[in-house]
């Protein structure tokens, strides 16, 4: 199982999305490289994050065994003009990599078209109607083979467990749940 993750952040990104599953994805022993437009990303609400590497540093031709997108509506659109990024993410698609996004990021692969038309996915409401073509759901999380998406802010735990158990496991999964006192 390959355990590399590429988390690619922006100006604009959503951080506590970001950081939440940074976070949880390490605690499950998941190595996770974040990698942003600049060598400082000043995300939503100002904080700055300094990723793992740039994006632009990346190579074409790099394995990640999953691709997790922070949402937030600036990083989105930033990650979007990311042509780099965009070859890397359909590259991944086409060999059935794990792909993950939360709140507006899911527009993120359908605008890639990483994701057949019968995918059962949700998102945050205020991009659900750039969406319609997909099986839209109100749920926390939606899981439908290899992708994995997911509402906000408010949902980013249950969001990065489930990685974490697509991942690893139910076992690792429960365990960081008890470990951060999240109820499942």
């Amino acid at each position: 199982m390959d355990r590399m993750i590429l988390l690619p952040i922006a100006h604009g990104t959503e951080e506590t999305e970001a950081v939440t599953v940074i976070d949880l994805l390490r605690r499950a022993g998941l190595n996770v490289t974040v990698a942003g437009e600049s060598e400082v990303v000043i995300c939503s609400r100002g904080i700055r994050i300094n990723p793992d590497r740039l994006i632009d540093d990346i190579d074409e031709s790099e394995e990640f065994g999953c691709i997790v997108f922070p949402g937030g509506a600036t990083g989105v659109e930033n990650l979007l003009n990311n042509h780099e990024l965009q070859l890397i993410t359909q590259r991944h698609a086409n060999n059935d990599t794990l792909l993950c996004a939360i709140c507006a990021a899911p527009t993120i692969l359908a605008e890639w078209h990483c994701m057949p038309k019968q995918t059962r996915i949700t998102s945050h409401p205020s991009v659900a109607s750039q969406l319609a073509a997909y099986q839209y759901s109100t749920d926390d999380v939606v899981t439908d083979g290899n992708i994995i998406t997911s509402r906000g802010v408010g949902t980013a735990i249950p969001f990065a467990l489930a990685i974490i158990t697509h991942l690893t496991g139910s076992d690792t999964a429960n365990r960081i749940a008890e470990q951060i006192v999240y109820s499942v």
